[in-house]
């Protein structure tokens, strides 16, 4: 006897309509009848085959479908569908960055449809019924922004999850007991994603590699790396290949190019840098001007196009400064060797060389590829003695030279009147050029920056911060002045010529403003009125917040109001230094766009014709885009090393600046480490407290009492999580001073 199928009991299916439309938007090329729809849900039974048929016409007579054959629906294409960057929020739900709107649009939790942060979504936007507020569903995921994900492995007897790190992770990563490799229960683990069936709850993966035991120094420092896709060593061919490359200086190269080894030659850097990408050179001229050198390190000599050694340059695009360690962009025998302008070395150069007045104007330009022999070699601290030491002295004659202990590089160098006279003079005509380009709207950003002294296991031992000073700003004028001339050069050429810029676009108005809302809290204003006169007020605002409480805070907040620097063919000048052309020619060691520029200046100075734009605007996205992610890594270091910091502390308070707000709670930074942390608003005792957005502030309900941006606190540590990258206080009260 023939059994009969039994069949599924009527479901009585939810929100049917919502999940036709997402069927049918999902994949809105295709056409479904009654049936497959039936089949996608699961159902076969007749009630709930007749709500799909009803629901079908329904959506029909709405003209939200249309019936393209009889019984065959798909989804009506219309201008609602939009893409975007979804931006998650901890809490599950997320933000679509879209340029079709000038305000990200909400998508609530249930409407994330699988999408990870960061991806490139299509999303159907609709008016929220009560608010009448644009919201969105997301239909389609079109890129992945990325598919690998450091976490820790929790292994059970068939299969593992891999809890990713960080709060935007929505779910766990499911790893069948074939993937989990060499992956032992507790173990932070590089995991790749590979699917995400429809009807999974959780996404497939593999892991790729284990990373060590979390909270270990070496793990989380290669976590961080494997987390946006950084490497951490050299493939073998890479380092075989560069390894076995002619590094010698030959009588026939040198004849290629212009000899200026007898010229007076040293490099600036600070005292613990092992690669020295660029030297100057200094001459008094018969007329009574200067010439004055830009010698770069020659890397495209050696980095040729086409190579295994050119390839991972490119993929890494930038050398990558993480708080203990530099991971290069280039091999050590190239990086610290054949292209650093070590002292008593002959080196190839690619040279910028300018002749120019007492008020620093230039008055004869050269580019080209010369030889070059470093005299000296200086630390930052060792110029700057000279500077200080002779600061309103007799410039033609020495008065001191640089005090024996001062003395930091550690080189066999020797200091010599005539060396620290070029010191002098270069420092001199630096601060010209500096005048010339604050007063033509160059913006001043000396933001503080924090430095960590560590003992040799790496841990954090003390804090002290590095400002610039006039060595360094005297470094910084004379390469500012060869990427601007190189830029410049290339950029004025008939006919145009494709170039790698550095571009820098104007400040989003919206962002002063909300700039000015915050600073007025302290007592400053800014003035809008014209680009002069903000960047005049934004220098005002900079210099005047030096040594304050707030400084730290404004600065950062300043920063953010700009645009962001990058790579690009389209020039548009840099707001920021006020040039109209601008480009990376100085550091081709540490920056593949420098390699580009130089080897583009080098064709048109051999009169090659134009390389193709497409060619290299996809090059200057990928260089912006690995800048933006060796950025963000080197920032969760000192996150990273700052928590450690602070582990060593959590007996003491300290006083601190309430440095952001939010409903959940305040951001603390510490005035005497800069280390930032969170105050919880449900952990501060004695009231209940609520965000005040108007007022950048936490107000209690019964007492009043007001926590605003910009107010000074005690704190305490309550918890540091080095794996999770947390750092909490407890708040002790306000600073009385």
């Amino acid at each position: 006897m023939t059994r009969k199928r039994k069949k599924k009991a009527s479901k009585g299916i939810s929100n049917l309509s919502k999940t036709i439309l997402n069927i049918l938007r999902k994949e809105r090329n295709k056409t479904f009848n009654y049936k497959q729809i039936a089949a996608i849900l699961d159902v076969n039974d007749a009630s709930s085959r007749n709500q799909i048929i009803k629901t079908l016409q329904k959506l029909l007579a709405n003209k939200e479908i249309e019936e393209v054959e009889r019984g065959k629906f798909k989804a009506v294409v219309n201008t609602e569908y939009h893409t975007g960057i979804l931006d998650l929020t901890s809490k599950g739900a997320g933000y679509v960055i879209s340029d079709d709107f000038d305000d990200d649009i909400y998508i609530a939790s249930n409407n994330i449809n699988k999408a990870l942060n960061g991806d490139e979504v299509e999303l159907y936007v609709y008016k929220r019924r009560k608010q009448g507020k644009l919201e969105g569903e997301i239909t389609s995921i079109i890129k992945r922004a990325k598919t690998e994900y450091v976490g820790v492995i929790q292994v059970s007897k068939n299969y593992a999850f891999v809890v990713v790190d960080g709060n935007k992770m929505y779910k766990d990563i499911f790893v069948p007991s074939n993937k989990i490799g060499d992956a032992e229960d507790g173990d932070k683990v590089l995991v790749s994603l590979e699917d995400w069936p429809d009807k999974a709850d959780s996404p497939n993966g593999k892991v790729l590699k284990v990373l060590g035991k979390p909270g270990e120094h070496n793990t989380e420092i290669h976590s961080i790396l494997a987390e946006y896709g950084l490497p951490y060593e050299f493939p073998h061919e890479v380092e075989e290949f560069a390894n076995n490359i002619d590094t010698s200086i030959t009588e026939d190269e040198i004849k290629k190019r212009r000899d200026m080894r007898k010229v007076l030659t040293f490099t600036i850097d600070p005292k613990d840098a092992k690669d020295f990408d660029d030297a100057l050179s200094f001459e008094v001229l018969e007329n009574g001007n200067f010439e004055i050198g830009i010698h770069i390190a020659d890397v495209s000599h050696y980095v040729q196009p086409g190579t295994v050694l050119d390839d991972e340059a490119y993929e890494r695009a930038t050398s990558v400064y993480l708080v203990d360690r530099v991971v290069p962009m280039l091999p050590e025998i190239l990086s610290n060797n054949a292209c650093s302008l070590r002292p008593n070395e002959e080196k190839y150069t690619f040279s910028a060389v300018f002749e120019l007045n007492n008020k620093s104007q230039v008055i004869n330009q050269w580019f080209g590829r010369t030889v070059t022999y470093s005299d000296a070699r200086f630390a930052y601290e060792e110029a700057q003695a000279i500077i200080e030491n002779n600061a309103g002295g007799d410039k033609s004659e020495i008065n001191t030279l640089i005090p024996q202990e001062v003395s930091l590089s550690g080189s066999a160098y020797n200091t010599t009147p005539e060396i620290a006279q070029a010191v002098l003079k270069l420092d001199e005509l630096a601060k010209i050029m500096r005048s010339k380009r604050m007063r033509s709207g160059a913006i001043s950003f000396d933001k503080v920056e924090v430095k960590f002294e560590l003992d040799k296991d790496s841990n954090p031992v003390g804090v002290f911060f590095k400002t610039s000073k006039d060595a360094n700003k005297l470094i910084e004028e004379f390469m500012l002045l060869a990427n601007k001339k190189v830029a410049e050069f290339v950029g004025k050429m008939k006919p145009e010529k494709t170039f790698i810029y550095r571009v820098h676009d104007e400040p989003d108005e919206s962002k002063l403003y909300a700039l000015q809302n915050i600073v007025s809290k302290f007592g400053y204003k800014l003035n809008f009125k014209d680009r002069k006169t903000t960047s005049a007020s934004l220098n005002s605002l900079l210099t005047d917040v030096v040594g304050k409480k707030e400084q730290n805070l404004v600065d950062t907040l300043a920063i953010r109001t700009m645009s962001k620097a990058e790579y690009t063919t389209d020039n548009i000048g840099h707001y920021g230094l006020a040039f109209d052309y601008y480009s990376h020619f100085t550091s081709p060691i540490r920056r593949y766009p420098d390699v580009m520029a130089h080897r583009l200046l080098q064709m048109y100075l051999d009169g090659e014709k134009s390389a193709n734009e497409a060619i290299y605007e996809e090059k200057c996205k990928h260089s912006s885009n690995m800048e933006y992610l060796a950025t963000k890594a080197e920032r969760d270091s000192i996150k990273y090393m700052q928590i450690r910091f602070m582990q060593d502390h959590e007996d003491e308070e300290f006083v601190g600046v309430i440095s952001g707000v939010t409903d959940w709670g305040i951001y603390v930074e510490i005035i005497s480490n800069k280390c930032e942390g969170m105050v919880r608003t449900r952990d501060i005792k004695g009231d209940y407290y609520e965000f005040d957005e108007s007022q950048y502030a936490i107000i209690g309900r019964e007492t009043k009492t007001m926590y605003q941006l910009g107010d000074e606190v005690v704190v305490k540590v309550k918890e540091t999580d080095l794996v999770k990258k947390h750092l909490d206080f407890n708040l002790i009260g306000k600073y009385n001073g």
